[in-house]
């Protein structure tokens, strides 16, 4: 009988972390460092941590993603989303097991004009972009075993997100202007957690696919006015107030940091490498609003 995997999960409140806290549940021992135990500004506790509970697989689900924060505070970006994960990549390598990473759609300019895929040039718009960008090299460049998996419009029941800024600003509100000219596809951490699992037990079971960096979002496409009209559909349905939506561009909302206006991502690599494959975005949405109440 084989001593049960021990993961190391970075980040206890994050969005990512909490879904994967429920969804690896009997999978192993879960190790998880918030803030408390873990400064990821701080390389050497990252280092003593690793060290001292040598698991099986890290999860890293911590980051900075304040996207217009990080335009003033880019040394705080750069040490959480570049530096840290590269180190938890090295302890990765030492101990010779794998590490999970999660990156961003923010590593593009959004210029293409179809979904982007993993081999496409990175051009990120702004220093979250660039951070997660600088990241993703540092844990290449290291050249253990690792997924990257770059995801987009993240939100969930908890924290800080579209969606339940949305939920309370739709009912306290007449009318609300909403960006519509950026594109791509809200992706419920309960789905990139849910996915994160699959990763797991295939990689446990002999099934892995490569290595690598892999786009692991929702399926299907939106703008942030579409995902905000589906809220609000479901705030009707629920009989409560909504506010009237009106479309706007995104120069309407200057806002510091610029978002890419395509977002989409190709997720067919994930789907034929690992066999690992992502609901229909309005159908997660469903799902996390039915565990919401």
């Amino acid at each position: 009988m084989s001593a049960p995997l021990k993961i190391l999960i970075s980040g206890q409140h994050g969005q990512v972390s909490r879904e994967l806290q429920l969804r690896l549940q009997g999978l192993g021992e879960l190790i998880v460092l918030g803030r408390d135990q873990l400064d990821l500004t701080h390389p050497e506790q990252i280092r003593q941590q690793v060290r001292a509970h040598r698991p099986g697989l890290i999860i890293n689900a911590a980051a900075h993603t304040a996207v217009d924060q990080a335009e003033s505070e880019p040394d705080v970006a750069f040490a959480i989303n570049a530096t840290a994960p590269g180190i938890f990549a090295e302890e990765a390598k030492a101990l010779g097991i794998p590490l999970i990473h999660y990156s961003t759609d923010y590593v593009f300019d959004g210029s293409k004009a179809a979904p982007y895929n993993e081999g496409d040039a990175t051009n990120p718009l702004g220093v979250y972009g660039a951070s997660k960008l600088a990241g993703e090299q540092a844990i290449a460049a290291v050249g253990g075993e690792h997924l990257i998996l770059r995801t987009s419009w993240v939100y969930s029941t908890h924290g800080k997100n579209f969606l339940l800024t949305m939920q309370r600003l739709l009912q306290e509100k007449p009318q609300m202007r909403i960006v519509a000219d950026q594109i791509g596809a809200p992706t419920w951490a309960g789905t990139i957690a849910n996915s994160t699992r699959a990763l797991i037990e295939h990689w446990q079971a002999g099934q892995a696919g490569d290595w690598g960096v892999y786009h692991l979002t929702a399926q299907g496409e939106t703008s942030w006015f579409g995902f905000a009209q589906a809220i609000g559909e479901q705030l009707r349905i629920e009989g409560k107030a909504c506010a009237e939506l009106e479309a706007i561009p995104s120069s309407a909302y200057p806002t510091p940091a610029k978002r890419p206006l395509n977002s989409r991502l190709d997720c067919s690599r994930l789907q034929q490498q690992w066999h690992v494959s992502q609901p229909q975005w309005h159908d997660a949405l469903r799902e996390c609003l039915a565990e919401q109440h």
